[in-house]
C-alpha cells in the first residue's frame, strides 16, 4: 500500500532556524511528467536559510516548505515519465522552485527532468550533496568562463562546497586555482583539496598576494559569492579581458562599481545563477556528463561538512548560519 502520509519541514513564518518545525501531511500522488522519492538524505544550501528569512530570490507562500537537494530511491512514478523504475537510486538537479518543489521531507516529488541515477557507489549523503556544488562551479568555469589548463582561476569562499566543488573542477582540466578563505584554520585542508595557492584574506593583503601569484598578465577568471568591498582588489588584479562571475551575495556592506579598473582592463562582470545551466538542455547535458565522469574517477569528491538528522533539520540550519562548515551539509532522513 502506498504511504499516506509524508513528514515534511515548512515554516510558517519568516525568521531565524526556530521557525523550521516538521509537520505531519497528506502525500499527494506525482503528476504527469513527476516523480516521486523516498528521501534517504538532503543536502543544504544558503539559499535554504535565505527563503526562510526572506531574503531570496523566491518569495515563500507560507507556510512554505524548502529545499533544493535530495537523493534517495524512486517510490511512485508520474503519467509518461521514462527511464526510471521504482526502486532506482536517484538524486536531484535543484528544480527552478523551492516553493513548488520542496525537497526537505521523508518523501518528495520533483520533475523527471531533474531526476538522476548517479554512480552506484556513491551513498546517499554524497549523492545529496553532489549537484548543486557540482553545476554551480561547473556553469561559471567552463561554460562561461571557458577556464583551461594552465590558467589561475580565483575561488573566495573557498571553504564552501561550490568553492570546494570549483578547486577540484579546476584542478580536473588542469587550471591552477587560487583558494581565498578569511582564516588561517582551513589553509591545510584548501590545499589538500587541490588549492595551488591559499590567501588567508583577514592576513593578508588580497591585491597585493593575487598579483604576486599571477604575475603581471594577472587572473583571467574570478569566481565570487561575497560582493562587497572584495570587488576592488580582485578586479585590481584582474587581467585585461578578464570575466569576474557572482554568483551570491554574502557581504552585507555595499559593492563598489570599479568603473575606471573596468574601463582600462575591458573587464566583464557577470551575474550568474545555476539555473541557467539547469534550464538548457543544450548546456545542461555537458554539464552532467563531467561531472558523472569525474565522480567515476574519483576527480570529484563531495567533502561532508557534519551530518544531521531530520529530527536536528533547526540545529543544522545553525551550523548552516555559522560559516564554520569546510564542504557540505547533509541531512539524513
Amino acid at each position: 500500500m502506498a504511504r499516506a502520509t509524508a513528514r515534511i519541514v515548512r515554516f510558517h513564518r519568516l525568521g531565524g532556524p526556530e521557525v523550521l518545525q516538521i509537520e505531519e501531511v497528506a502525500l499527494p500522488d506525482p503528476g504527469p511528467g513527476e516523480v516521486q522519492i523516498a528521501v534517504k538524505a538532503l543536502g543544504l544550501n544558503r539559499a535554504e536559510a535565505m527563503i526562510r528569512s526572506g531574503n531570496y530570490i523566491e518569495s515563500p507562500d507560507l507556510p512554505s516548505g524548502l529545499g533544493l537537494e535530495a537523493a534517495g530511491i524512486v517510490h511512485r512514478l508520474g503519467e509518461g515519465v521514462e527511464g526510471l523504475a521504482i526502486g532506482d537510486a536517484v538524486s536531484i538537479l535543484p528544480p527552478p522552485s523551492m516553493v513548488r518543489w520542496p525537497a526537505y521531507g521523508d518523501y518528495a516529488t520533483f520533475p523527471a527532468r531533474h531526476v538522476v541515477k548517479h554512480p552506484p557507489h556513491l551513498s546517499f549523503e554524497a549523492a545529496a550533496a553532489t549537484w548543486m556544488q557540482y553545476l554551480t562551479a561547473y556553469g561559471a568555469l567552463i561554460d562561461i568562463a571557458k577556464l583551461h589548463k594552465g590558467e589561475f582561476v580565483v575561488i573566495t569562499a573557498a571553504s564552501s562546497s561550490v568553492g570546494l566543488a570549483a578547486i577540484q573542477i579546476a584542478s580536473r582540466i588542469g587550471a591552477i586555482p587560487i583558494a581565498v578563505t578569511r582564516g588561517r584554520a582551513k589553509v591545510d585542508k584548501l590545499r589538500e583539496t587541490g588549492a595551488a595557492h591559499v590567501i588567508v584574506s583577514d592576513e593578508e593583503d588580497l591585491e597585493s598576494r593575487l598579483k604576486q601569484i599571477a604575475g603581471a598578465d594577472g587572473v583571467r577568471v574570478v569566481f565570487d559569492p561575497i560582493g562587497g568591498p572584495i570587488f576592488l582588489p580582485l578586479t585590481a588584479a584582474m587581467a585585461r579581458g578578464g570575466i569576474l562571475i557572482e554568483y551570491g551575495a554574502l557581504s552585507p556592506e555595499p559593492t563598489p562599481f570599479p568603473l575606471f579598473t573596468v574601463l582600462t582592463k575591458s573587464l566583464t562582470l557577470r551575474g550568474y545563477v545555476v539555473h541557467e545551466i539547469i534550464g538548457d538542455p543544450a548546456r545542461l547535458e555537458p554539464a552532467k556528463a563531467f561531472i558523472l565522469e569525474g565522480l567515476e574517477a574519483g576527480t570529484l569528491k563531495p567533502v561532508i561538512a557534519s551530518a544531521f538528522a531530520f529530527d536536528q533539520i533547526v540545529e543544522a540550519h545553525r551550523f548552516l548560519e555559522s560559516n564554520q562548515q569546510f564542504g557540505k551539509i547533509v541531512v539524513t532522513v
